[in-house]
Parts: C-alpha cells; structure tokens; sequence
C-alpha cells in the first residue's frame, strides 16, 4: 500500500534520493541532479512552514514519488501555481501519480490557486495522459523546450483553471 501524505521533515532525505533518481534519467524533468541534500532540507521546512501544496507518495517509509504547487510570487499572477511532479520507475503505470497529483491540486485549491500550470516533454504521453485526465489544457507548444545531452525536445505548456 503507497500511502500519500503531505511532506514532513523526515521526508526530506527520500524526497532528496527520489528527485535525484529521476533527474538522473534526463527525460522527464528540467534539472538533471537533485540540488545538495542540505538545500532540499531546506526547501522541505520552507514549505512545511508555509503549509505548501507538496505531497510524497510513500512505500513504508521509503519516498517513491512526490508531487508539488507552488504560488508565484508576483502580485498579479499569485493566483497561479507551478506543478512539479515524479515517480520512481518502478512504481509508474499503477496510479500512484494521479493520487499524488489529485492530494496535490486539492490542497493548492483550497490555499485559494485559480489556476495551475506545467510544462512536460511533448513525447512524455502518459504525463500528459495523467495531466489531462484530471482537466489540464493544452496551452501551446515550445519547439526546442528543452535540451538533454544536446538533443533538443519540444515541450507542451498545459493550464487547470478552477472558477471561482
């Protein structure tokens, strides 16, 4: 059973290993390394402090998958958030995403966020499957989004807006 809950400081150093694996693979995130232990550590009690939209997916007490929204800071678009979000490979394809990402946006929503944006690689199908079947758009198309190894891949640009 994968348990999701909302990041604690002992999920710092899972968390750290977790975004590294994934970084590592060079396909679905913009960094390639996790930053320095100690700066995750810090970004996990910034946003336990703040009561930030961050969840973990959970296998014991092992960190599989995490997903995040974070507000933006200047004042006329501090009703949007940015999605961050990654599985281990070895738990993909069984639904730990859209848990995550469903804990995720319901709590970025009730913090008051009208809108939700992510960018994903445009050859990512099964993150866009997951985007869209929990109401993202397609926002629009960046040719050369992104850049791994020096091989260019299109990224997409998609958008949640929840009236008020």
């Amino acid at each position: 059973m994968i348990d999701i809950v909302q990041i604690a400081e002992p999920h710092a150093e899972g968390f750290h290993a977790c975004l590294d694996a994934v970084a590592r693979e060079k396909r679905y995130l913009a960094q390639v390394e996790a930053m320095p232990l100690e700066r995750i550590l810090a970004f996990v009690r910034d946003s336990v402090a703040k009561d930030a939209a961050q969840f973990v997916a959970l296998d014991g007490e092992a960190v599989v998958g995490w997903c995040d929204v974070f507000r933006a800071w200047p004042p006329a678009i501090q009703h949007c958030g940015s999605l961050g979000m990654g599985v281990l490979a070895a738990y993909r394809g069984r639904g730990v995403g859209k848990r995550l990402l469903s804990s995720t946006l319901a709590h970025a929503r009730g913090q008051g966020l009208t809108r939700v944006e992510l960018e994903v690689r445009a050859d990512n199908a099964a993150a866009i499957r997951l985007y869209e079947s929990l109401g993202f758009l397609h926002e629009g198309r960046k040719p050369c989004g992104m850049r791994f190894d020096g091989l260019y891949f299109d990224s997409l640009t998609m958008g949640l807006v929840w009236a008020e």
